[in-house]
């Protein structure tokens, strides 16, 4: 490491204090547990209480696996086999004796949990299931599986150049510049909105006062900022990496509309050609002292035929989070570029 890690939790609460609040009451600085050790379901001022630190890591895919295709929800049974690999295999993998690093990675390989990526130590996927046992995030359509995309979209992500920068994203060619790579490699925004869980760093902390909730993402430790009330959305000409998003109260929901994303907006394998009429819906619960659901719809009719809903739940963990360092000084970068110069002779020669 460069430097040291910081808890976000300072990080986070300098940011606020210096770009939100005035002075609040100070019983609504307080985050007084109840005797079960769990926080209290309202704010001190009558909202529902979202802060704290949250998880959504699970076993449960975005789409529904083919195999399931008429299957929304899974057994009692079959949940918990599936529980049980996922602990399994991870006893398996941490029993294993150590393997050199190679060229070429675990995916390639076929070799389970291998280096060349990352290790095994390194990933935490979830252990479970959603609790609803749902066999995908997705609930609308009704198969569990994105829309079909438009004609338009279609073509512009078969198109030559589209095929050519996706290898290069995944190694399969050269980089020419660090444009071409996207913004996950050079640790600019990764989640993208609505938000899932990936391979590790599936963390989050939510901080809210009554005009606005935060929610620090521990992957690449972005802020997003959510404005409570009726301030109006931005003018169309500010454009941002993760919109613009306000929020109201529905009962004990919060409900966020976040438009205004600029061309680099990405859900997924959507990445970078997602319109500028992306518009996404969210609804967050607070259903539980442990649990938080969440409900999404996302429409964008240049990319999509029509919108596509989902839901999944976030589990209240006791944190600290940490800094997420990504490249450390980018030496990530200027190494793909790097390897990339070896593989193309000919652009180093231009480039010197």
């Amino acid at each position: 490491m460069n430097h040291p890690r910081l808890t976000t939790l300072g990080l986070l609460m300098a940011m606020l204090a210096g770009t939100l609040l005035a002075p609040l009451p100070v019983a609504s600085q307080a985050q007084t547990a109840t005797a079960n050790g769990s926080l209290p379901l309202r704010t001190a001022w009558g909202d529902p209480r979202l802060q704290g630190m949250w998880s959504n890591s699970t076993l449960t895919p975005l789409e529904r696996p083919t195999r399931q295709a008429d299957r929304e929800f899974l057994s009692v049974e079959e949940a918990a086999e599936l529980h049980q690999a996922a602990v399994d295999r991870s006893i398996r993998l941490a029993n294993r004796a150590a393997l050199r690093t190679v060229v070429g990675g675990s995916v390639d390989q076929g070799v389970d949990g291998a280096p060349g990526s990352f290790n095994d130590l390194w990933w935490e996927r979830g252990t479970t299931v959603v609790p609803t046992r749902r066999t995908s995030f997705i609930v609308d359509p009704p198969d569990g599986r994105l829309p079909p995309v438009t004609p338009e979209m279609r073509e512009r992500m078969s198109s030559p150049e589209a095929q050519r920068i996706e290898n290069v994203r995944r190694g399969r060619l050269p980089a020419a510049s660090w444009e071409e790579l996207d913004l996950r490699v050079r640790c600019i925004w990764y989640r993208g909105i609505p938000t899932f869980p990936t391979g590790y760093n599936d963390n989050y902390h939510f901080v809210q006062t009554p005009d606005y909730v935060a929610i620090l993402q521990e992957h690449i430790h972005d802020v997003r900022f959510i404005s409570l009330g009726n301030r109006p959305h931005l003018t169309p000409a500010i454009r941002q990496y993760a919109g613009d998003s306000r929020g109201r109260w529905d009962g004990d929901s919060l409900i966020v509309e976040t438009t205004n994303f600029n061309d680099r907006a990405f859900i997924r394998r959507f990445n970078g050609v997602l319109s500028k009429a992306l518009h996404v819906v969210e609804r967050f619960t607070r259903v539980s002292p442990d649990r938080l659901d969440y409900q999404f719809t996302v429409n964008d009719p240049k990319t999509w035929t029509k919108p596509w809903t989902g839901t999944l739940s976030y589990r209240r963990i006791q944190g600290p989070l940490f800094e997420y360092a990504c490249h450390e000084g980018n030496y990530g970068l200027t190494n793909i570029l790097a390897g990339s110069r070896t593989q193309d002779p000919e652009r180093a020669a231009t480039d010197r």
